[in-house]
This record gives C-alpha cells, sequence and structure tokens, in this order.
C-alpha cells in the first residue's frame, strides 16, 4: 500500500462534502498539475490517504481511501489530465495542523513541508506512521489511540 495526501480548499471541497459522497466517494478532479497528476497515475486501488483542508485550516482532517484507478478526467476534454476516485474512511480525531508538521523532526522532510504547492503528494510509510499518530489514529488500524 502506498500513502498520499490530496489538498483541498474547504470552500470548493471539504471534508464534509467528501463523506457525504459515502462509499461511492468522488472523481478528484481538476488538477493541471502533470506531478500530481503522475502521482494519481501510479495509485492503487486501496491505497490510502490524508485529506488536507488547504488555504483554510491548514490541516489534515481525515483519512481517504482510492476506490477507482486513474481515468481521464470527466471536467475536461483533454486527454492529459486524469484523476482517482477517492471515498472517506474516518475523520482525524485530532486534525493535524501545518504548523505542527513544520515543526516536527519527523515530518521535516516531507512532501507537505517541502513541496508545499503540490495538491498530490506522495507520504512515506514514516510520515503516514507519524501524521496518524499525532492525529490521535493507530496508522494500521485507523483505530483511535
Amino acid at each position: 500500500m502506498q500513502y498520499w495526501l490530496f489538498k483541498s480548499e474547504p470552500f470548493k471541497w471539504s471534508w464534509e462534502n467528501q463523506k457525504a459522497k459515502g462509499d461511492v466517494g468522488e472523481e478528484w478532479d481538476g488538477i493541471r498539475n502533470y506531478q500530481a497528476r503522475n502521482n494519481m497515475r501510479a495509485m492503487k486501488i486501496g491505497d490510502r490517504g490524508f485529506f488536507y483542508h488547504s488555504n483554510e485550516g491548514l490541516e489534515v482532517v481525515g483519512i481517504i481511501e482510492v476506490c477507482a484507478l486513474s481515468a481521464p478526467d470527466s471536467t475536461i476534454d483533454d486527454e492529459r489530465w486524469d484523476c482517482v476516485h477517492i471515498r472517506a474512511l474516518c475523520d482525524m480525531p485530532v486534525p493535524v495542523k501545518l504548523s505542527d508538521v513544520k515543526a516536527s523532526d519527523a515530518l521535516s522532510e516531507s512532501a507537505l513541508v517541502k513541496s508545499m504547492r503540490l495538491s498530490v503528494q506522495p507520504v512515506r510509510d514514516d510520515e503516514w506512521t507519524e501524521m496518524c499518530r499525532m492525529g490521535g489514529l493507530n496508522g494500521k488500524t485507523l483505530k483511535p489511540l
């Protein structure tokens, strides 16, 4: 399993919007950055990720799962742009703030710190475990600590 971080501005698509989609999930559309697109092309069904509120909140608020592989983005007629479908798995019991991520030695090399503008980012296994711990979750079971 691989881990990822998906950024969304809450006024455009919030964690509450994502949860409302249920098990069907939602197309993660509108990505127009080649690196973010390539990250989605590398995803497998069952990969997990953090749902991050950008611009407002600046915090990880939930855990998602990839539920459909990369396919053409239905919102544009341009074959360059793909997207995956994701579904909400659980809330982060304690939202993990960007300021706390930046203050953590264990996360100092994370894409969230180093590539802050990238909307779909890889997350290393150790970063996954640490951010889940910071948010009050066991990273393997997604059960509260």
